[in-house]
């Protein structure tokens, strides 16, 4: 004979734990009620179960902050959240908090019976994983000690030489600048010994001499743009250096608080 399967229903409802009584109760569940969250989480603490099943809005401590313990303790335990309440943010929180499922009153038989069913193949899945032991773990874990001390060093050195790359564009905008113009006017004085060479017509020669009069004239004016654009962009991308390398570091914290 199979082992009864133990199910917690949290509802400050009773006619909630009454319909999942009637649907599971003969088909090897046994139905546990509590009335509240803290409830429920002292009747974990006293025994096992296989499966929760709990509303979000109840007295006190909500269903969502009570699934967020449980999963935080017992990863391994499916979580189900049964509300009237559904909305995108709370689903995006049971979620992120790793519930089996969110599901919207009212409910059906089926419903509570394929949830359940559902929950135990979970959980099924999750006992018979295979466990690393703890030596084979210890060798797994170390490598990344590593290459999160180097993403570290490397973030702090990005955000350290951002001012330089900085300072670096703004210097070298305007000579590059410059040096287009002085390029132009070089290939177009060449074209022009090149033409007269070749005893070309004289208009050509005319035309090219107006460019580089007005390549001259505009010289400065060109000059001006990249001077006044060069410390734009240079700040630009120090302040996305800087977010980036912020971002990395804040990224890490968090990743540090939540083991």
């Amino acid at each position: 004979m199979s082992a009864i399967r133990k199910v917690l229903v949290v509802d400050d409802d009773p006619v909630v734990g009454k319909s999942f009584d009637r649907v599971l109760t003969g088909k090897g569940y046994a139905v546990i009620t509590a009335a509240s969250g803290q409830e429920a989480l002292n009747k974990l603490e006293s025994e096992d179960y296989d499966v929760v099943f709990t509303d979000i809005k109840m007295p006190g401590m909500s269903g969502l902050d009570m699934a967020e313990q449980v999963k935080a303790k017992r990863p391994w335990l499916p979580v189900v959240i049964v509300t009237g309440y559904g909305s995108p943010d709370n689903e995006a929180r049971a979620e992120a908090a790793g519930v089996s499922a969110f599901l919207r009153k009212p409910l059906s038989p089926e419903m509570i019976e394929g949830s359940a069913q559902k929950a135990f193949e979970e959980k099924g899945d999750a006992v018979q994983a295979p466990e690393l032991p703890a030596a084979q773990t210890e060798q797994t874990v170390a490598p990344d000690a590593p290459r999160s001390l180097t993403r570290l060093v490397k973030n702090i050195a990005l955000f350290l030489a951002a001012p330089f790359v900085g300072l670096a564009y703004i210097l070298a905008f305007p000579v590059v600048g410059l040096g287009m113009l002085a390029w132009t006017a070089i290939q177009a004085q060449l074209n022009k010994t090149e033409a007269s060479a070749k005893q070309q017509p004289v208009v050509p020669a005319k035309a090219s001499a107006l460019k580089i009069t007005a390549l001259v004239l505009l010289a400065p004016f060109i000059g001006l743009a990249f001077v006044l654009a060069g410390p734009i962009l240079g700040l630009g991308l120090l302040l996305w250096f800087a977010f980036q390398a912020w971002g990395k570091l804040g990224a890490k914290g968090l990743a540090n608080k939540a083991e």
